[in-house]
């Protein structure tokens, strides 16, 4: 069955290219039946649109390669599948060209009607916005509960690579920007896989940077990693709930400062996001490189991103609430 619906995902991924950076009306029909989805790509469009706009930045052009997760007929003559697609986008600022990378998941409902298939269905999945991780009932906390505590680190020898030698007290920004920019789209097999894992790996990439661990052997304070010990997971919610690492580093944890523009961030930064202005953060990305006029571009996990705009509001989560606390981490530990 595949091959026949495989003409009506090809001219919806085209016409998802042209979407990302041609905002004119469709001169042709879309595949895609789905009122409620074309209705939102309409304003996402108006809303892209105006935000090159504001940054002054033209977008190039948009390449995506799709790889069929699952495949599923639902009945004759409908199909469900499950879609990873990477995208790499080009844009122009300050003459200056830039490439941008983030990996989408969606889910389609394919119909055939006589020989002609459409996508009645869009899912569009939205990983960063997922619940805050709940924590067990006997560990819960509340911000005074959080000590930045000078607890003995523990170096686990085969993460960090070393040997378990002294790590420097400088942080060392570009190896932080390096690690994020080698992981971005998979996960580093020497550490726990998580189901969220925007802010396990952030962690990893300060700890790549010689941000040193702070361990506590508690699991509500500190910043720590040590896998698992047995069946029992074995880190601090700081190393990977976003909403943990944000109360750690407003606290001077690693020797954060916040800051008030993106423009006084550095390589190996923090960013963090409360999609709805309610004080629960939610998603976490670093710094690791810049536009051409000086602006921060961030990698995440979750949804995989490479060099994307610091403040994400290409991104479905993003809502005109959204709050954005600028963490600056310390040159020396």
């Amino acid at each position: 069955m595949a091959e026949e619906w495989k003409g009506a995902l090809s001219a919806y991924i085209q016409q998802q290219n042209k979407d990302e950076v041609d905002y004119r009306p469709h001169t042709v029909p879309t595949v895609v039946t789905d009122l409620d989805y074309l209705v939102q790509r309409g304003e996402r469009k108006q809303m892209l649109e105006a935000w090159y706009k504001k940054r002054k930045a033209t977008p190039l052009r948009s390449e995506t390669r799709a790889k069929l997760l699952r495949e599923v007929e639902q009945r004759e003559g409908e199909v469900e599948i499950d879609l990873e697609f990477h995208r790499t986008i080009y844009y122009e600022k300050g003459g200056v060209s830039h490439k941008e990378e983030r990996i989408d998941y969606e889910r389609l409902t394919l119909q055939r009607e006589n020989r002609d298939w459409s996508i009645i269905r869009v899912v569009v999945q939205v990983p960063e916005r997922h619940p805050v991780t709940k924590l067990p009932h006997n560990e819960q906390y509340t911000d005074q509960d959080i000590p930045i505590a000078q607890g003995r680190p523990y170096l686990n020898n085969k993460v960090l690579g070393d040997g378990g030698r002294s790590r420097s007290s400088i942080y060392k920004r570009a190896e932080a920007a390096d690690y994020a920019d080698r992981w971005w789209d998979k996960t580093n097999p020497e550490f726990a896989d998580f189901a969220v894992d925007c802010t396990n790996y952030i962690s990893q990439s300060l700890f790549a940077g010689g941000a040193p661990i702070n361990y506590t052997g508690k699991r509500e304070s500190g910043w720590w990693y040590k896998g698992y010990v047995g069946s029992k997971e074995a880190w601090s919610y700081s190393w990977a709930v976003a909403n943990s690492l944000e109360r750690y580093l407003s606290r001077g944890g690693l020797g954060a400062t916040i800051v008030e523009r993106p423009e006084q961030l550095d390589l190996g930064d923090v960013i963090i996001y409360d999609w709805d202005g309610k004080g629960t953060y939610g998603h976490s990305t670093i710094v690791t490189a810049f536009d051409a006029s000086g602006m921060p571009l961030v990698n995440a996990h979750t949804t995989s991103s490479k060099h994307r705009y610091w403040d994400y509001q290409d991104s479905y989560a993003w809502t005109k609430n959204t709050v954005h606390r600028l963490f600056h981490i310390a040159d020396r530990f």
